[in-house]
């Protein structure tokens, strides 16, 4: 089955919403903070609470939707998205904002994982092309989503905001609903087993590592980048056309993976990614032990890291959930649970030690970097055999 541009458009705004409700309202912490009369730690608590939301969500969702199916159970998550974000509009306790934004983030939960899992289960076949064309879509969401945050924010007060989301809530509600659901899985095994069996599986559980330490690179750059430049006298101007590059390159990796797997098949491309982010990281920590006077000597090889992470996603990605195919939505809300969880405590290493960001933050992406070859290493013990199967080898061949 050949996906439409129009389907493409509709899982990329599913895969893109999480972001969006992550980022859009960043700029508005200080309107915020004066309209609810509290301190920047309460608001700034509001985006914490959020992310805990977001990992505690994903297998919740992931679960459900291979037992009740996957428009039905994304509708659900889309309806619950929307409903919160429409009560923080009107939001004006801050016990109101904290409590929303939770369950904000558990609804958002579900497009979150379920778009992954219907990739899998609908176009098998193309599904390391489509995730291809779409995670680089996803790394505009944090760049583009402040700023129409600060469009709305001065020109119509900080609540349009959610008002926005609840209308992009609407729309995907709608949207979803017009889908054919993909019938539940009816399998005798539980949770308890499908979970078992995930982490059991090295193919699963090696690709899940290479995406999440691959990720937990970027959160550690993104936590150290600002004070690293702060400390070098740069502006907050700087600080943020600094973010600018990276995105670029995220995207240009993207398209170029796409195509050189088309051309050269994953296996011999991934090798050629881990190697060209081993590098990166090795030059961005002789960098950290040095007393830089510029950015460029950490930011360029980091826009290498970018170019490796924007193609490598979509190849472990579809490797893990393609080997979990007869539970393919909690397979992601796993994969998904566990990336945010080695993301955030790389940020949380390099935030506990801010002071020293510039070394903390090149300690932190060469461990990554050595579980990114762990996950490798593990993924390839089975990867011949998990390969040769006859169905697998008709999709790696389509792709």
């Amino acid at each position: 089955m050949k996906i439409s541009k129009l389907q493409l458009i509709y899982l990329a705004a599913l895969s893109m919403l999480g972001f969006i409700a992550t980022d859009m309202y960043l700029p508005a912490f200080k309107a915020m903070e004066l309209d609810f009369a509290t301190g920047p730690e309460q608001i700034a608590l509001s985006l914490t609470i959020f992310l805990v939301g977001m990992a505690l969500g994903q297998l919740m969702w992931g679960v459900a939707s291979d037992k009740f199916g996957h428009r039905n159970t994304l509708a659900a998550g889309l309806v619950l998205f929307t409903v919160a974000s429409f009560g923080l509009a009107f939001a004006d306790q801050v016990w109101q904002l904290l409590t929303l934004r939770f369950i904000q983030a558990i609804g958002v939960c579900a497009p979150a994982v379920i778009w992954q899992a219907m990739v899998i289960k609908r176009y098998s076949g193309q599904s390391q092309q489509i995730f291809a064309s779409i995670m680089p879509l996803v790394a505009l969401s944090p760049a583009l989503a402040p700023q129409l945050g600060v469009i709305l924010a001065d020109s119509f007060g900080w609540n349009s905001i959610f008002i926005a989301l609840t209308l992009m809530g609407v729309l995907l509600v709608a949207a979803t609903i017009g889908q054919n659901n993909d019938p539940a899985e009816n399998k005798p095994t539980s949770m308890a087993a499908d979970i078992k069996a995930l982490i059991g599986s090295k193919a699963y559980l090696g690709s899940v590592m290479m995406f999440a330490t691959a990720s937990a690179a970027f959160f550690a750059y993104l936590t150290g980048m600002p004070e690293i430049m702060a400390q070098l006298g740069y502006e907050a101007k700087d600080i943020g056309l600094s973010f600018i590059p990276q995105t670029i390159a995220f995207m240009a990796g993207g398209y170029l993976g796409k195509v050189a797997v088309r051309k050269f098949g994953d296996e011999k491309v991934l090798r050629q990614l881990i190697a060209l982010f081993s590098v990166a990281s090795l030059l961005i920590f002789i960098a950290s032990q040095w007393q830089l006077t510029s950015i460029w000597p950490i930011l360029a090889p980091f826009c290498l890291i970018a170019v490796a992470n924007g193609a490598l996603y979509p190849i472990v990605v579809n490797r893990a959930l393609a080997s979990a195919k007869q539970s393919p939505a909690t397979a992601a809300g796993l994969q998904n649970s566990l990336q945010i969880s080695v993301s955030s405590l790389a940020s949380a290493l390099v935030a506990a030690m801010a002071s020293q960001a510039q070394l903390v933050t090149g300690i932190t992406i060469m461990i990554c970097m050595a579980g990114l070859w762990i996950g490798y290493v593990i993924s390839n013990k089975h990867l011949s055999q998990h390969f040769t199967k006859p169905d697998n080898a008709r999709v790696v061949s389509e792709e």
